[in-house]
């Protein structure tokens, strides 16, 4: 990431964007406005952005959408802007995809901060072997679908996944062969409300073992390093 972050504001509503704009531009950051998605699609095919501020509520396609969008084809960081009310969109959005999220009306020395933060823990998450693109991986004897977040076994049947199981094996299946620390894996699967001492990291674990190991009590494909972490020992396709 450059010294100085790249920084797109998307935001209909021209004061808006403005402020944010110049704001942020006060506080040190390279800055590119952009008034819809199609603005956004063509400032990304001239420029190399670090972090999306990206507003929830706009004509055309609407920001969960492009969220959804950016997720699947690039590894930037977004944070949405959503409407105090909108309680789904929030939602939504963190499952499409998003870093963070900053309520309207908002201070903009929260939105600063929320920046920050999300700069901060992606510059201290490993880097990707392979953004995994297609909607079936396969991974020793399985494949997940994540189109549908099924995990499917050998002869094709379904293993259910809860959400956190689901965002802890994609953490994995995004770093092979990496050895990701609880904090790690905590900011890849939790985010913004990521508790450094949280220990739900070793309890989300032992349960996924019980489903991909063929012996839990002695793992095969999910190691632990002691003092380190875990980490994926499986070759993974894309397919």
């Amino acid at each position: 990431m450059d010294s100085v972050p790249h920084i797109a504001v998307v935001d209909d509503h021209r004061d808006i964007r403005d402020l944010v704009g110049k704001y942020l531009v006060q506080h040190g950051y390279r800055i590119s406005l952009a008034e819809n998605a199609v603005a956004l699609r063509r400032l990304l095919e001239r420029s190399a952005l670090d972090l999306v501020v990206l507003d929830v509520m706009m004509p055309g396609e609407d920001g969960l959408s492009l969220c959804r969008h950016l997720r699947s084809t690039t590894e930037l960081p977004v944070i949405l802007l959503t409407a105090m009310a909108e309680e789904t969109d929030r939602i939504v959005g963190l499952e499409v995809g998003a870093d963070d999220y900053v309520s309207k009306p908002f201070n903009p020395r929260e939105l600063l901060a929320r920046i920050k933060a999300v700069l901060r823990r992606v510059n201290s998450l490993p880097p990707r072997k392979g953004r995994l693109t297609a909607k079936l991986v396969r991974f020793d004897r399985w494949i997940l679908d994540a189109g549908r977040r099924e995990l499917l076994d050998q002869d094709r049947l379904a293993v259910p996944l809860s959400t956190a199981e689901f965002r802890l094996l994609r953490a994995f299946l995004d770093h092979p062969g990496l050895v990701l620390s609880r904090q790690q894996l905590l900011d890849l699967t939790v985010g913004r409300d990521a508790d450094p001492f949280d220990r739900s990291i070793d309890n989300q674990v032992s349960r996924l073992r019980k489903k991909i190991e063929a012996d839990p009590k002695t793992p095969a494909l999910i190691k632990t390093h002691w003092g380190g972490g875990y980490s994926l020992i499986a070759e993974v396709l894309q397919s």
